[in-house]
């Protein structure tokens, strides 16, 4: 097993890469790029060479490039001469505007090193020339640039983001040489009377903790780095996108840090588990409050996350398929032929062939009409009301599925010679069943639990459109309609790791249902 286990783990680990190569070769190489800049405003106010170089700098913080800019390079070098002063350098003003004259920008002395350092490195060097009026004057956007750029490699950007997708905190976060007790370790949580791992020097003070949110064990220890969106959540990490819940404040009465112990409590929304260190000054308010200088937190809030929504929609929907599906499956392999077999016939014959835009419309016709159920997740006046029709679509075409393969397996065991033996030893046709044929039938269906179960992270794309569930399902359809590019690479990763390691687990889980099943064997289950 362990065998087994270390090979999948090294394919699963290749495979992820090949994904994400393929993907980052899709966004960054075979979509035009300028595409970004669709419903860019800040793109649409600028013109001329303006609107070149911000094209160029977002270019750099999309993935795309490398960029270095002449005036920032004798910025650097003009302060590493003389210090703050260094504006007011005659040397440094000649500098900075000889790139504003076309014929003589190559006699300046920095523009040349500017060349010759970047050319040297590989950079393309492009020279924006001012674009003026007959009269001399600049038009508006038309000041010259000096940039130099050099592409990034498919492999150099993989790279990247793999080391970068992990980082963990450690005592030397915090730079701050007045900080000397630095430690991570265990002490009892004031907040809900568990343990927790605290850390003085880290970035957050609650390392690891618990708390009544899902997913209850809470990790500030280890950063999940999917990268940042660059459209609809602008500059926020992709991790805070699906996991902050979006709700308004969550104010309860609690305790500041410095005040635990006493009677004093106040109402507030701070959540001081996400206490991260400050590096200013503390005002009096926050030397009375807090024990040390960790005074930064978020704030709570109510309601559930994109990834939250989508996993309690498709957990139910997971839960009431298979209580439902696994036994009708049984039954209608029972009664082969009969009417209530026909008529699971009949069902899963509808379910899997009518486009599943069809049949969530049609639900979501029924159930808005005859049950005053809300469509649109929004609108919904009693919340829990909002999870029914998605649910009930989500479940809807599983329980045929588990139907089906219940069924297909069952008649399979039906007809296999160990049944006939069974029956000629005079066990009854409902110990025979129970006994044996259904445990054998279930083992193939035991294999898509686990992918089931973990499917519920990544949401369903038509499902939370339709009904505008504000999950992770959506989530990718969004990016794609506007060139996310952080985002589209995300959700590659998050459904590829987790498709992997449903594969991985449904393996174990069904050689631990069924002993003749063995990874120890040349070749292989």
């Amino acid at each position: 097993m362990k065998k087994y286990l270390f090979k999948r783990i090294l394919f699963s680990i290749f495979s992820l890469l090949v994904v994400i190569l393929t993907v980052m070769l899709l966004v960054y190489s075979l979509i035009d790029r300028r595409v970004i800049f669709q419903t860019d405003d800040v793109w649409n106010k600028r013109s001329n060479n303006e609107r070149t170089f911000y094209e160029y700098t977002m270019y750099q913080k999309y993935g795309y490039l490398e960029l270095a800019n002449y005036t920032s390079f004798i910025q650097q070098k003009f302060v590493a001469l003389y210090g703050d002063s260094y504006t007011t350098n005659e040397d440094f003003k000649a500098a900075r505007n000889a790139i504003q004259n076309a014929d003589k920008y190559l006699d300046n002395e920095s523009v040349q090193e500017f060349i010759k350092t970047y050319e040297e490195k590989g950079y393309t060097v492009t020279y924006l020339e001012p674009i003026k009026y007959g009269n001399g004057r600049t038009k508006p956007g038309g000041t010259g640039y000096l940039i130099a750029t050099v592409e990034k490699s498919m492999f150099s950007r993989l790279w990247s983001y793999m080391k970068n997708l992990f980082s963990f905190e450690s005592t030397k976060d915090v730079q701050d040489p007045e900080l000397t007790d630095r430690y991570i370790r265990i002490e009892k949580d004031p907040y809900n009377g568990f343990y927790a791992l605290v850390g003085s020097g880290t970035t957050h003070k609650y390392l690891v903790y618990f708390d009544s949110h899902f997913p209850f064990m809470h990790w500030n220890w280890i950063h999940l780095n999917l990268g940042v969106s660059f459209t609809k959540y602008r500059g926020q990490e992709i991790t805070d996108v699906i996991t902050t819940p979006t709700g308004e404040l969550m104010v309860k009465e609690t305790q500041y840090p410095a005040k635990v112990g006493t009677d004093e409590y106040v109402e507030t929304a701070i959540d001081f588990h996400s206490l991260t260190y400050n590096n200013g000054t503390l005002t009096e308010a926050e030397m009375e409050n807090y024990p040390d200088k960790y005074t930064v937190g978020t704030y709570r809030t109510k309601g559930l996350s994109m990834l939250e929504t989508s996993f309690v929609i498709g957990i139910i929907a997971t839960i009431g398929a298979y209580i439902l599906g696994i036994p009708l499956g049984i039954l209608n392999a029972r009664k082969k032929d009969g009417l209530l077999d026909k008529l699971g016939m009949w069902y899963i014959i509808f379910i899997g062939s009518v486009p599943s835009l069809a049949y969530i419309f049609m639900f979501a016709a029924i159930g808005t009409k005859l049950f005053n159920l809300p469509y649109k997740f929004a609108n919904a006046q009693v919340k829990i009301l909002a999870y029914v029709l998605p649910t009930i679509s989500l479940a809807l075409p599983s329980i045929g599925s588990l139907m089906k393969w219940m069924r297909r397996y069952m008649i399979d065991q039906m007809n296999s010679d160990y049944v006939k033996f069974a029956r000629a030893e005079g066990l009854s046709e409902g110990e025979i069943f129970r006994q044996h044929i259904s445990k054998n039938a279930i083992i193939p269906i035991v294999h898509g639990i686990p992918s089931s179960i973990l499917g519920c992270l990544t949401g369903a794309i038509i499902t939370e459109r339709v009904y505008s569930v504000p999950g992770v399902g959506n989530l990718l359809t969004t990016a794609v309609n506007g060139h996310d590019n952080g985002i589209i690479v995300a959700c590659t990763v998050f459904y590829t790791s987790l498709s992997l390691i449903s594969v991985i687990l449904g393996d174990i889980l069904m050689s631990k249902v069924d002993p003749r099943i063995s990874f120890e064997t040349k070749g292989g289950r």
